[in-house]
């Protein structure tokens, strides 16, 4: 360090040992100088010492972080024994609100008819709602059998070529050969007028996030609620406003699936490449004129992935929506399961299932050929469909067939019920010493969920609370354990602790079930590529199905209870996990491979010491999504016995108690969202002086 040496300015009397006085005095300036930079840099040494030390402890305490949450958890545990003791939640500190919603539900079916708010706002909402669907369903059924087939065959043609043309054709056939033709258009017109509506508003989110910082802080930790949410949490709402009907499930539909397209709108337009819109502000373009010649363009994949899953949950929701009066083919499924009919339900699964497999290959088939050389004359293709469209319509129309013919249908119903029959006279009964399904199922429910059901009810409430915060406090940060610790308190509140821990004992005896398959599977995809091959195409099928299907094939097989939910709800989520454990793995850098294997190492060992350890970000996000997956469809099991909160859920709606559905409601809501902070991981900030 270099000392300043400060001139001193001469007194008042002037000697001629002036020069050696001021001599001195620089010289002594500068000893103190030298005495201060000397003070200075022993201070910025000590301070440097103990920043040094203090960033190192703060390493050292993340490198043992697990151990000090496990320390902590367990003081505060003996702390909790001695002071709080056991017991369930304390009917001091939940609030019964049956009293305040009931009120607010006869308010709100007092005023419907007649308050400004309902008369000018709401009520004008519920009749384009209204018209939207009819006039939407009155265009299919002016078009007939014959122009709905075609035009489904036509745009599939157009957009994703000969063999989906073939496809699409092919599933309407069958929802006609079936007899749900009429079923299959109500659910088609919801869901057009459900998608349009969903993709503009979304897609207006997704624009405002995408443009300003300041939306998308505010925007994403709402979308992020809003997608772990189950699907029955947002019918409630719906329902206690515009009550029971076709309004209540089209809105319901609309904020369920516009979630996905607000996040991929977003993600593209903030993802556009910088370099092509810095040349359009170049050239003078104005903050308009950018976004609709550069970043929309740029952006165009996200977006037509964004009306992808949009319209792959909105048919999912429109099927479940059922339950409040959608009407169409979920009604169909909802009425048969109810009546335990799995003939009936089955035949209104399957045109369930084809409409999700024609919507999801057309869109996703779309999405491919964008950025691909444009078809020759795509204008002269367009207008070919529409005239044949037309020809068919016209000729079905002067045929006298609008409707499907009633000579053209086939009845699956009474030979799967027959096979129902056989199946539970000889399935569920099984051989000796093996059992059949009903013998699982009871043996299912009897060793694994009563016991984890009991367990989880006989901890003290404080333990559970506990468990959960340090449960998020490994993957996450003090917030998420925070949120989720007070979404787990705030279902003591509302006053369903019980029933809350029955359903959170099939969703953990699910989610253990669904990843032990689905990793077993998901790493024997990633190392064999012929079972990845193999695997595709109905991992493909299955992650197109609506939640609602999966009940149907439970049913059929083990009848009725939490078992079946528990199983449903394994199914559903198994291609997902499959599939992020197969990427995860397969993602692993073939170098360090490579080097395992020049070192001697077994397939085993570069499994588990090198294939696994590295994709662990994919297997922590495969856990999060099975286990928001598994909640959605235990929920939906409260159709088939699963009990717990889907049954309080199921209740309220079905005997209009909305009291009782919308405090479940409220509780799956608080349960998803701990759910998912437990299992989602989340960046920490690196201490201090990390890597200097």
């Amino acid at each position: 360090m270099t000392a300043t040496v400060t001139p001193v300015p001469p007194g008042p009397e002037t000697t001629p040992t002036g020069t050696n006085a001021s001599g001195a005095s620089a010289r002594a300036t500068a000893t103190d100088a030298t005495a201060t930079g000397a003070t200075t840099t022993g201070a910025t040494t000590t301070d440097a010492t103990a920043t040094g030390g203090l960033a190192g402890t703060l390493r050292a305490l993340a490198r043992h972080r697990g151990r000090l949450i496990g320390v902590g958890a367990a003081v505060v545990l003996v702390l909790g024994s001695v002071l709080l003791g056991g017991g369930n939640w304390p009917p001091s500190l939940a609030v019964d609100l049956s009293g305040p919603l009931g009120r607010t539900s006869d308010w709100i079916i007092d005023n419907r008819d007649g308050h400004p708010l309902f008369l000018y706002f709401l009520g004008h909402v519920s009749n384009i709602v209204v018209v939207s669907v009819r006039a939407v369903y009155l265009v299919l059924l002016a078009l007939g059998w014959a122009g709905v087939t075609a035009a489904a065959a036509l745009v599939a043609w157009r957009l994703a070529g000969v063999r989906l043309a073939l496809t699409s054709a092919a599933a309407f056939a069958v929802c006609g050969l079936l007899g749900m033709w009429v079923p299959t258009m109500q659910t088609l017109a919801l869901m057009v007028a459900a998608v349009a509506a969903s993709v503009l508003l979304g897609g207006l989110l997704g624009l405002a996030a995408g443009l300003s910082d300041r939306m998308h802080r505010i925007l994403r930790p709402v979308l992020d609620t809003m997608q772990v949410l189950p699907a029955f949490a947002y019918l409630l709402p719906v329902v206690l406003v515009f009550g029971i009907g076709v309004p209540a499930a089209v809105l319901a539909t609309v904020v369920y699936a516009a979630p996905p397209m607000a996040r991929l709108t977003a993600l593209g337009l903030r993802g556009a490449d910088a370099g092509v819109v810095e040349a359009a502000t170049s050239l003078g373009a104005t903050g308009r004129q950018r976004l609709l010649t550069a970043r929309l363009p740029l952006a165009r994949k996200e977006l037509l992935l964004g009306v992808n899953q949009s319209i792959m949950m909105a048919l999912g929701m429109a099927v479940i929506a059922s339950v409040i009066g959608a009407g169409g083919l979920g009604d169909r499924v909802y009425q048969a399961l109810a009546s335990v009919d799995v003939g009936a339900a089955l035949a209104a699964g399957v045109p369930i299932v084809l409409l999700a497999i024609v919507l999801d290959r057309v869109t996703a088939a779309a999405g491919e050929r964008i950025g691909a050389a444009p078809a020759h004359r795509p204008v002269l293709g367009w207008a070919v469909a529409a005239g044949a469209t037309a020809v068919f319509a016209v000729g079905g129309r002067l045929a006298g067939r609008l409707s499907w013919p009633d000579g053209w249908t086939l009845n699956i119903a009474e030979p799967v019920n027959g096979a129902v029959d056989w199946m539970t006279a000889h399935l569920y009964s099984g051989v000796p010493f093996v059992g059949g399904t009903a013998d699982w199922a009871g043996r299912f429910t009897t060793w694994v969920l009563d016991p984890l059901r009991d367990g989880l009810q006989w901890l003290p409430w404080w333990a559970v609370l506990l468990g959960v915060g340090a449960l998020a406090l490994l993957i996450g940060t003090w917030r998420t354990a925070a949120t989720a610790v007070l979404a787990m308190a705030a279902i003591g509140v509302l006053g369903v602790w019980d029933p809350a821990l029955d359903t959170l004992s099939q969703v953990l005896a699910a989610v253990a079930v669904t990843l032990l398959i689905g990793f077993a599977l998901g790493v024997a995809a990633a190392r064999s590529s012929r079972l990845g091959r193999a695997l595709r195409p109905v991992l493909d099928v299955f992650q197109t199905m609506p939640q609602f299907v999966y009940l149907i094939p439970v049913v059929a097989l083990f009848g009725v209870g939490r078992a079946p939910a528990v199983a449903a709800a394994v199914v559903y989520a198994l291609p997902a996990v499959v599939r992020i454990t197969a990427q995860g793995v397969r993602a692993v850098n073939p170098a360090a491979l490579e080097s395992s294997r020049s070192l001697g190492a077994t397939g085993r060992q570069q499994l588990f010491q090198v294939q696994l350890p590295l994709a662990r970000p994919a297997l922590l996000l495969a856990v999060n999504q099975g286990v928001v997956l598994v909640l959605a469809v235990v929920v939906i099991g409260g159709l088939v016995g699963g009990g717990a909160l889907g049954y309080d859920a199921v209740f309220g709606l079905a005997q209009g108690d909305l009291a009782t559905g919308l405090v479940a409601g409220a509780a799956i809501v608080c349960l998803g969202l701990m759910l998912d902070r437990v299992t989602q991981p989340t960046q920490r900030r690196e201490p201090a002086g990390k890597g200097a």
